[in-house]
């Protein structure tokens, strides 16, 4: 069952040239003139129930644009976006009783009233019954461990502790689909970590739906199974992890902590990358293992050695060489 149903979107804005002195400015207030920029460009998706799809792209591709548009706060140029088969910005308050929206830079929760209190007018505004709403509130209070700054005015919470709190605000009404921007930017790893564990859970447990913007890689490879990446409001890829992985990694790291490394005589592999006594050497298949290792043995002595798969960073380089490659056609079969 598809939750998002996204074709041929489309989002223009218009630019005016730069105004000189306070009539250039008046003027630009109500001339017709300038130039319109597509930020969304003819961009197709569908997105199914329980699915955790990461959204990717630099900045200014369009990603927080397609979210707007898909939680009706803006209106498509063209094209259609029908969510749980409404359209979001001609029926916005049914709409929003089935979504949930967490900007990382944002809050929806009362600057100066305890977190608790916050809660508690959601709760009413969503008209969420009684008993729904103690429910929500202990598990979310328990899995994120809020309980000892549910009194605290919001004002004085740590990031982690305000975004631990967003999150769960976002979530009080048992939406169907939650928008995620940027939830873990400029939290320390343990934040980070409670976070992460929690959105895995309920999208697990609650088979919530969760689009997730985020520059953080490391969100991205434990959470999404999907992920959609854009570039230029256009889709680049679309499909699974492991098969981005699979298709743009093909290689991988054999990682190996040494002590006393001296690059002269080393004749062997070239190293891909030196750092703090470890070294990085890539492979295409895993046959090359014990021949490097049995050449690193006669060079150094081993403390301790790994193989890891490419970083998400890396693959996404290679999707942008191959775009400016122009292989746009590949990747959108992929």
């Amino acid at each position: 069952m598809s939750i998002i149903e996204v074709n041929d979107l489309v989002r223009e804005f218009k630019v005016n040239g730069k105004a000189e002195g306070a009539l250039g400015l008046l003027k630009s207030l109500f001339s017709q003139e300038g130039t319109v920029k597509r930020v969304v460009d003819r961009l197709s998706f569908s997105i199914g129930e329980g699915e955790f799809v990461g959204y990717l792209g630099p900045n200014g591709a369009g990603k927080s644009t397609t979210i707007k548009m898909m939680s009706g706060v803006l209106v498509p140029s063209s094209g259609n976006i029908r969510i749980l088969g409404l359209e979001p910005y001609k029926q916005r308050k049914e709409h929003a009783s089935n979504i949930g929206v967490v900007f990382g830079q944002r809050t929806q929760l009362w600057w100066d009233l305890p977190l608790h209190e916050s809660f508690r007018l959601l709760g009413a505004i969503y008209d969420i019954p009684p008993a729904r709403y103690r429910q929500n509130i202990e598990m979310f209070t328990e899995i994120l461990e809020m309980r000892d700054f549910l009194q605290t005015p919001v004002r004085q919470l740590s990031l982690g502790q305000r975004m631990r709190g967003d999150i769960a605000a976002a979530l009080l009404h048992d939406p169907k689909l939650l928008f995620l921007d940027e939830p873990t930017i400029g939290l320390d790893l343990v934040a980070k970590e409670k976070i992460q564990n929690f959105l895995k859970t309920i999208n697990e447990e609650k088979k919530i739906t969760i689009m997730l913007t985020t520059h953080n890689m490391d969100d991205i490879e434990k959470l999404c199974s999907r992920v959609i990446f854009i570039d230029q409001g256009r889709s680049l890829y679309d499909g699974s992890m492991q098969e981005m992985t699979r298709r743009f990694g093909g290689h991988r790291y054999v990682v190996v902590e040494t002590a006393g490394w001296e690059a002269a005589g080393w004749k062997g592999p070239r190293i891909e990358k030196e750092e703090g006594g470890r070294l990085w050497f890539r492979i295409t298949h895993d046959d090359q293992v014990a021949g490097l290792i049995r050449e690193l043995s006669e060079h150094l002595t081993i403390q301790n050695l790994t193989v890891s798969e490419p970083r998400i960073e890396e693959i996404i380089r290679q999707l942008y060489t191959l775009k400016e490659q122009g292989e746009e056609k590949e990747l959108a079969l992929a």
